[in-house]
């Protein structure tokens, strides 16, 4: 496909804070708080990170975290990544963007909860401003985030409704799902609901079927975050057609994935994220295995992004691409996708119809 991927508009709706940060800036700012790290040159630092993702060890995985999220405790540490957040996703091609951020792992420095959000949303604001300036739109807004095996969901859920008219557009819970299911958190939940405040929810990652439903059902979820092993609910059994004999596949929902793709719920598809975290181990070893193409010819509202930019070593573009070369998408396909996710945005109606335009026309612009 002869198509600059790079310049098409794009939205990105699952995109970690702490998993973006530019290699130099981690150095930088670790310099300035006393943070040991594994390399101070940014090209080791930067395959470092890719090589514990892929190590196929957890602890090595979750150590990469332990480095960003240790450089993000002061205002000016989350200022500036959330403000480089935003220009390299501009960089990229995005037009919209929600950043999803877990506040409660930022206090060690003595922040509160209201200012490491404040800190966050002025550097997304000074990201923004200086990406116009330079003659591109774009637009962002915050996940708040609570941890699954901390106890401060409520906390978190009234820290976002506080946020909601001051860059928070959504709130999602994440970490350990096996385990620590969306019914933990019913409270908080509901709280959002009364509150009419979108959710969405790390299910259908590390655990499968069940947690999804826990997710629609305790959690109220509007999108589900990866939500890829919704697929571990359809069947898929082979035969002859019946006019020409040759092998095809009838696909058969179970009553969650039925409910899933009914009703258009969205699934934050992470292609890279999701071979590096097992993810997709129960449908086979490579990207090839995974099941974004199923998923997406069966009709469900699936989207692409990133999860963690820096320890994938990828873009939005990269993921676009590798989908490209993995599955043959052409630039319809690319558009329908991309349209899902500017549809799922945590966005009120009529500016979500002004990103489907924009976006479309966008698009257009290629084939012309």
């Amino acid at each position: 496909m002869d198509i600059d991927i790079r310049s098409l508009p794009k939205v990105s709706l699952h995109d970690h804070l702490d998993g973006g940060l530019r290699p130099a800036t981690i150095i930088e700012l670790a310099a300035a708080v006393g943070h040991e790290l594994p390399s101070t040159d940014p090209v080791a630092l930067g395959e470092w990170f890719r090589e514990s993702a892929d190590s196929g060890s957890l602890v090595r995985y979750l150590e990469t975290f332990d480095h960003t999220v240790a450089v993000m405790q002061t205002k000016e540490g989350l200022f500036r990544v959330a403000q480089e957040f935003v220009e390299d996703l501009a960089d990229d091609g995005v037009v919209y963007g929600e950043v999803r951020w877990a506040p409660e792992q930022h206090l060690a420095k003595g922040l509160t909860l209201d200012e490491a959000v404040e800190a966050v949303q002025a550097g997304l604001e000074a990201g923004v401003d200086a990406v116009e300036a330079s003659g591109r739109p774009i637009q962002v807004g915050q996940l708040i985030t609570a941890m699954r095996h901390a106890d401060r969901s409520q906390e978190i859920a009234e820290l976002a409704i506080r946020h909601r008219d001051r860059g928070a557009v959504g709130f999602d819970i994440a970490g350990a799902e096996d385990g620590f299911p969306a019914s933990r958190f019913k409270d908080a939940f509901t709280y959002l609901a009364e509150h009419q405040f979108p959710v969405t929810v790390h299910a259908g990652e590390a655990a499968g079927v069940d947690s999804i439903a826990d997710a629609l059902v305790s959690g109220r979820a509007l999108r589900l975050g990866h939500g890829v092993r919704i697929a571990e609910d359809i069947t898929v059994d082979f035969g002859p057609d019946e006019e020409d004999g040759e092998e095809v596949g009838m696909v058969t929902l179970g009553r969650v994935a039925s409910w899933v793709r009914d009703r258009g719920i969205p699934l934050e598809c992470s292609p890279s994220s999701n071979l590096q975290t097992g993810a997709i181990a129960v449908f086979g070893e490579g990207i090839e295995a995974h099941p974004f193409d199923l998923l997406y010819q069966t009709g469900f509202k699936v989207t692409i992004n990133t999860d963690n930019r820096l320890m994938s070593g990828v873009t939005l573009s990269d993921e676009y691409e590798l989908l490209v070369e993995t599955f043959d998408y052409d630039l319809d396909d690319l558009l329908e996708i991309t349209l899902n996710a500017a549809e799922a945005a945590f966005l009120p109606l009529e500016e979500r119809e002004a990103l489907v335009e924009y976006i479309a026309e966008g698009f257009r612009s290629q084939l012309d």
